[in-house]
C-alpha cells in the first residue's frame, strides 16, 4: 500500500470520524465515553505522578529523620558519658572539699595557737625588758616588727632555751598558717574550675541534642503532613481507577453492540509482548514484510500482521492520535490512525474495521485504540503497521 498522506510527517488537514451505519446514537455514546476514559486515564496519570513525588519526598524526610536520629543517639551517649565523668568529678570535687574543710577547720586551730605563742612571747619580752638586759633591749628596738624579730639569729642568740622554744612555737605556727591559706586557695580554685569545664560541656552537648531533636521533629511533621496528602490521592485515584473500570466496561458493551450490528465481532485483546522501545499492536503472523514489491506499488512501507476481523490493536506507545481518517478519504489504507509518540516518531494502523479512540486523545501503551479488519484495498483480514521517524517509514522490527 502506498501512504502519500503521510509523506510529509503526518501534516494532513482535518480528520474524519468513521461512522458505521448500525447509528449514530450508539457510536456517539461510544466517542463520549471515550473521551470521559482519556480525561479520567489522564487524572489517574496525574495522581500517579503526584504520588511518586511524595513518596520520594516522605523518603527523603524519612532518610533525613533517620541521620538525625543517629546523631541525637551519638549525643545522648555523650552526654551520658559527660554525666559519668562529671559524677566522678564531683567525687573529686567531695573529697576535694572535704579537705578543705579540714584545712580550714586547721586553720583556725593554728591561728588560736599562733595567737597563744604571740601573746607568751609578749609576756617573756616584757619580763625580759624589765630584767633590763640592754643589749637584747637594742635588737628588740631595732627590729621592723614582730615577725622580722622571731627570724632575727641575734635575737635569738640571745635568750634561754625556754625562750627559743616560744619563738620556734610562734615561728612554725605562721608557717603553718601561710601553708594552709596558699592550699586552700589551690584546692577552691581547682573546684572552680573542673566545675566550670564539666558544666559547660554538657550544657553544649544538650543544647546540640535539643537543636537536633527540633529539627527531627520538624521533618516527622513535614513527613506526616506529605502521608496524609498522599494518602488522599491515592484513594482519589482509587476512586478515579474504579470510575474508569464502569467506564470501559460500558465502552466494551457499546463495542460488542456495534460490532454485533456491522457482524465483525469483537475479539479479546491478546497478551501484550514485545522486548523493543515498541510493544507489538496484535499478536500474529507477518504475512507481508517490510519493504516487500507487490504489483500495485514500488515497496510495502510497513508490515502485515495477519489477524482475524475484530482483534483488538493496543497502541505501540503511549502518545497522542494525531490523525484519523475513515476509508472513503485515506485511499487505500482504509480505516487509519497514527500516533504521535515524540516529536520524531509515531506509528500508524491501517485496514480497522472500526475506531476505539478519538482525534487528540492521549493514549497509554497498550491500550486499545481500534479493531482489525479490512477496509481499504486489502486482501484479507489483518492489520497493516508502520513506524515513522521524521515523516518517512522505517521497518518496525527495529523497535518491537
Amino acid at each position: 500500500m502506498r501512504f502519500r498522506a503521510l509523506l510529509a510527517g503526518l501534516v494532513l488537514p482535518c480528520a474524519l470520524w468513521f461512522v458505521l451505519p448500525v447509528g449514530t446514537i450508539a457510536q456517539s455514546r461510544l466517542s463520549n465515553l471515550q473521551d470521559k476514559i482519556q480525561s479520567t486515564q489522564r487524572q489517574v496519570e496525574r495522581k500517579k505522578g503526584s504520588e511518586r513525588v511524595l513518596t520520594t519526598e516522605i523518603s527523603g524526610y524519612n532518610r533525613k529523620i533517620d541521620a538525625l536520629q543517629g546523631d541525637i543517639s551519638g549525643l545522648t551517649d555523650r552526654v551520658t558519658r559527660l554525666q559519668a565523668d562529671l559524677d566522678r568529678k564531683r567525687s573529686v570535687l567531695a573529697r576535694i572539699q572535704s579537705d578543705l574543710r579540714e584545712q580550714r577547720a586547721r586553720r583556725v586551730r593554728l591561728q588560736a595557737r599562733l595567737l597563744q605563742a604571740r601573746g607568751v612571747l609578749s609576756r617573756r619580752l616584757v619580763e625580759l625588758y624589765e630584767s633590763d638586759r640592754p643589749d637584747l633591749i637594742t635588737v628588740l628596738l631595732n627590729s621592723k616588727g614582730f615577725a622580722d624579730l622571731i627570724e632575727r639569729q641575734e635575737f635569738i642568740s640571745r635568750i634561754n632555751e625556754q625562750d627559743r622554744h616560744i619563738i620556734e612555737l610562734v615561728a612554725d605556727a605562721k608557717r603553718d598558717a601561710t601553708s594552709n591559706a596558699k592550699q586552700l586557695a589551690v584546692l577552691e580554685g581547682k573546684q572552680r574550675i573542673i566545675t566550670a569545664q564539666v558544666l559547660r560541656r554538657r550544657d553544649a552537648i544538650a543544647a546540640a541534642r535539643g537543636q537536633l531533636v527540633d529539627k527531627r521533629d520538624t521533618y516527622a511533621g513535614a513527613r506526616a503532613t506529605r502521608a496524609n496528602r498522599l494518602g488522599s490521592i491515592r484513594e482519589s485515584r482509587h476512586a478515579l481507577e474504579g470510575k474508569l473500570d464502569d467506564l470501559r466496561a460500558e465502552e466494551q458493551k457499546i463495542q460488542n453492540a456495534l460490532s454485533a450490528a456491522s457482524g465483525v465481532p469483537t475479539l479479546p485483546a491478546g497478551p501484550i509482548r514485545g522486548n523493543g522501545q515498541l510493544i507489538w499492536p496484535v499478536n500474529g503472523p507477518i504475512t507481508s514484510p517490510f519493504c516487500e514489491p507487490r504489483a500495485w506499488e514500488a515497496c510495502h512501507p510497513g508490515i502485515d500482521i495477519g489477524v482475524p476481523a475484530g482483534t483488538p490493536i493496543r497502541a505501540a506507545a503511549a502518545g497522542t492520535v494525531a490523525l484519523m481518517q475513515n476509508e472513503a478519504s485515506s485511499g487505500g489504507y482504509g480505516n487509519f490512525t497514527c500516533i504521535a509518540h515524540t516529536a520524531s516518531m509515531s506509528t500508524c494502523y491501517a485496514h480497522q474495521s472500526r475506531f476505539a479512540t478519538s482525534m487528540g486523545a492521549h493514549v497509554a501503551q497498550g491500550q486499545v485504540i481500534g479493531y482489525s479488519g479490512c477496509t481499504g484495498r486489502c486482501y484479507g483480514d489483518h492489520l497493516h503497521f508502520e513506524v515513522r521517524i521524521n515523516g518517512q517509514v522505517t521497518n518496525p522490527l527495529n523497535y518491537l
